[in-house]
């Protein structure tokens, strides 16, 4: 008889925090950035659906090539800087603004 694997029976909930990069173990620093990039690549693919684009048309309108297109529509964060975001968001007519806490 096959055991069951007592993980699948837990039903502990953890509470996560506003940052999954935090919770998945990048110091504070680095997951505030990640977080940022994140969130412009979320818009950036809105606002491509929105025009209702192809990669192809929106690598056109951005100035970037449809495989860079098809990485920002998979979430790939790894493969661009913030810069870089903020740039391509600027092309979209998006007005990214960086709100500093203390």
């Amino acid at each position: 008889m096959k055991k069951t694997d007592s993980r699948w029976n837990d039903t502990k909930i953890t509470k996560g925090s506003s940052n999954i990069f935090l919770d998945l173990g990048f110091d504070e620093d680095q997951a505030a950035i990640l977080k940022m990039r994140a969130e412009v690549m979320i818009r950036i693919e809105k606002r491509i659906a929105e025009n209702g684009w192809t990669q192809a048309a929106a690598a056109r309108e951005l100035g970037i090539s449809q495989p860079r297109v098809s990485k920002i529509k998979r979430g790939e964060w790894k493969d661009f800087s913030l810069d870089t975001l903020l740039t391509i968001a600027s092309r979209l007519g998006l007005r990214p603004r960086l709100k500093l806490a203390a």
